[in-house]
């Protein structure tokens, strides 16, 4: 497509569907890498948080590769290596949690995003990582996040969703392009324009999956709101039209990053914004010290402690190596892969996730890179991120109107429109991989949208408040269910022996990486923040 004076013009959304739908390049949609890791609260049958350590016999946290722990000592992580189909990554997830449960001494995986009752939540360990150096410093960042914003926030669950095209897959676009950009700088742009788009429109993802409209009281206590709660007869906070406190301003949220203008044009300027944020002062966090009476309170008094504070529902990223930080791996060698971190725990899924998810994330992540993505200016990320604000406090609201980039649209309106178009490309993904899977998974999901009730959100607000059930007893019936279900099924993909190989791989790990400390961690930390 030229223009008269012969300069290429970037290729429309139309142009894409209809040339990777030619033989030459098909094949390589077919060549998607994804993998998960889920979080996942330790609870006892009765339903209250497990206070015990991380158990030995499911490995060091700090060095096993598929299982460790997140922000609190009782909060599990279970981490897929990358895979290339549905089935096998969902199947990963089983297998580890099958191993995971037979280890756990009768307790149970919480299916939820918001915790459980928690009585106090001074109680609530951290997590602990051993005496290294590096175990040490991850501790300390995690005091820092217990003291800004509270421990209760260390225990919420979510999903996290890793995904990366083949190179195969964008030599073909640059060549449908004729864009001349060295493919290692292109791909970065365009998975730059893969972020803008979801930007844009990531606000469906809480709409369709979102799993928290109701939380338990004791979330509550101590914490100051203007969400307009009400209460279940069965003592339970709720929102009547929302899809995701976790990812409202009770959950993930740091309002100090508020005044961050990190952007998603481009790769340096995302770095840039990275790094100025690294560096940025907080009086806020000042006031809380960071050595104090010779104990750590935090890593550091900025806004964020490392870029991992940066709360985000998505991100780049590249697979760092020994010693380098995760902003070093982008600007060495370019993005890899994207992070999508808007999900939810599913809790009518044993996996937290279901096949079918994975199915639409595929044709809406890759709607996203086939869509036009002009640049955004700050006012229009205030604007998309309004738009995400508002689904997760009331998305199925039939009054709730978004802003399509100064347009006011309906959740339905807008979402069928989105819908039309990825249904162009589930029949693409289709054809590439031979089966219908790809439309049947995108037809289930938009009937959502013309029914709202079947929402997770609305079926769980249903359950707590017509039908006056315990958000409690729900959730420990499906944690017992999926239970009895995994510890019966056979592995999948790994088996009994990878696992006990592993855990005392991972144990003899951590003492190699302690015996090979030669810093005390004074000087350890200097030296990291120097670099």
């Amino acid at each position: 497509m030229f223009n008269v004076s012969g300069i290429i013009l970037k290729k429309s959304f139309n142009d894409y569907i209809i040339a990777f739908g030619e033989d030459e390049h098909l094949a390589s949609l077919t060549g998607i890498g994804r993998g998960i890791e889920r979080e996942a609260l330790r609870v006892l049958p009765e339903g209250k948080l497990s206070l015990q350590p991380h158990h030995k016999n499911l490995g060091s946290a700090l060095t096993h590769p598929n299982i460790t722990t997140d922000y609190a000592e009782t909060l599990l992580e279970f981490i897929t290596p990358v895979s290339y189909t549905p089935e096998t990554v969902i199947a990963q997830l089983q297998d580890i949690q099958k191993y995971t449960l037979s280890k756990m001494e009768g307790e149970l995986l919480w299916p939820m995003s918001m915790p459980c009752f928690v009585d106090n939540e001074d109680a609530i360990p951290l997590a602990n990582y051993g005496s290294s150096n590096v175990g040490t410093m991850k501790t300390v960042y995690r005091q820092g996040l217990k003291n800004r914003y509270g421990s209760m926030m260390q225990v919420i669950s979510g999903i996290h969703f890793n995904f990366s095209f083949s190179e195969d897959f964008w030599q073909s676009m640059q060549k449908i392009s004729a864009d001349k950009t060295p493919l290692n700088e292109y791909i970065s742009q365009q998975y730059f324009s893969l972020l803008r788009n979801y930007k844009r429109y990531c606000w469906l993802i809480p709409y369709l999956y979102g799993s928290s409209p109701a939380i338990c009281g004791s979330f509550l206590k101590n914490k100051a709101t203007t969400l307009p709660f009400k209460r279940s007869e069965s003592g339970y906070m709720y929102l009547e039209y929302a899809t995701s406190l976790r990812m409202s301003d009770l959950g993930y949220t740091n309002s100090e990053q508020s005044s961050l203008k990190i952007c998603y044009n481009d790769l340096d300027g995302y770095l840039d914004g990275v790094q100025n944020a690294i560096n940025l002062p907080s009086q806020q966090f000042e006031a809380l010290g960071v050595k104090v009476n010779g104990q750590y309170q935090q890593l550091n008094s900025n806004i964020l402690q490392i870029e991992n504070e940066l709360y985000a529902p998505i991100r780049p990223k590249q697979v760092a190596k020994p010693g380098e930080k995760p902003s070093e791996a982008l600007k060495n060698r370019g993005v890899e892969y994207i992070e999508v971190r808007a999900l939810d725990v599913n809790p009518f899924s044993d996996t937290g996730i279901s096949l079918e998810q994975v199915y639409f994330l595929d044709i809406f992540i890759t709607f996203c890179a086939f869509s036009d993505s002009q640049l955004l200016s700050c006012e229009q990320q205030t604007s998309c991120d309004e738009n995400m604000d508002e689904v997760v406090v009331r998305g199925r609201d039939p009054k709730l109107l978004l802003n399509d980039n100064g347009t006011d649209k309906s959740v339905k309106e807008w979402g069928n429109e989105l819908f039309q178009q990825m249904k162009q490309v589930a029949e693409l993904l289709d054809n590439a991989h031979g089966h219908k899977k790809y439309s049947e998974a995108l037809a289930n999901e938009q009937k959502k949208l013309l029914d709202p009730s079947l929402t997770p959100s609305a079926k769980l607000l249903d359950c707590v408040v017509n039908q006056g059930k315990s958000l409690t007893k729900i959730a420990l019936q499906q944690a017992q269910d999926y239970r009895q279900q995994l510890l019966s099924s056979d592995y999948k993909v790994y088996n009994e022996e990878y696992f006990t190989e592993s855990v005392l791989a991972s144990h003899q790990a951590q003492k190699d990486i302690e015996a090979n400390d030669t810093l005390d961690f004074d000087s350890f930390l200097a030296e990291y923040f120097a670099e």
